[in-house]
């Protein structure tokens, strides 16, 4: 697979084969990914939580919201839900903000994970206290993403947006995710 084609496969998946699990290599992998990218300052001060047990997927789970543009989805059912969670972490005491490298970072895992044949969709929407609570983070850490992976079950269709449209993904009556995206011709600007 080249290049491209791993960038264009790597979308937010949100349904998932339940039964295909992530082992700790697996996820231990992908985070190696992640310690050899920019980091503000060089500093790096994201760490990660790997969750691949099923039963402590399923009890963060209940942690995320899924899709808020589907008003009238709460989320996968449990067959199609994640195998495997890394949570992202802000150690506080190397740094008070990671907004760039937190991007970085979950961007190379999930190519990462396409490129391993799996999928996944980082998940802002968090109980960041319960969480916290549920996996023991001391509080010298601070909850930035959970990065949901998995074996994708759904087909995601990439369409090109007309200028000035709607930017929301959708479902049609067929169950596929239609994910409108910008141009090449919107997004290079030219002011000379």
């Amino acid at each position: 697979m080249n290049f491209r084609d791993i960038v264009t496969r790597s979308r937010s998946y949100r349904r998932f084969d339940a039964a295909c699990r992530l082992d700790g290599d697996q996820l231990a992998a992908l985070v190696e990914l992640a310690c050899y990218v920019p980091s503000s300052r060089n500093l790096q001060p994201l760490k990660y939580v790997a969750v691949s047990d099923s039963r402590e997927c399923a009890e963060v789970f209940e942690c995320l919201s899924w899709a808020g543009y589907l008003d009238d989805w709460q989320g996968p059912p449990e067959h199609e839900r994640p195998a495997a969670y890394l949570v992202m972490l802000r150690d506080l005491e190397i740094s008070s903000g990671a907004a760039c490298d937190c991007g970085i970072a979950a961007q190379t895992i999930l190519l990462g994970a396409t490129s391993m044949g799996f999928g996944g969709c980082m998940v802002a929407s968090v109980e960041r206290d319960r969480l916290c609570a549920l996996l023991n983070i001391p509080a010298r850490y601070a909850i930035e993403f959970v990065l949901a992976l998995g074996r994708p079950v759904e087909p995601v269709v990439i369409e090109q947006m007309e200028v000035a449209s709607d930017v929301r993904y959708y479902r049609d009556p067929h169950g596929i995710h239609h994910v409108p995206k910008r141009t090449v011709g919107e997004v290079l600007l030219q002011f000379r």
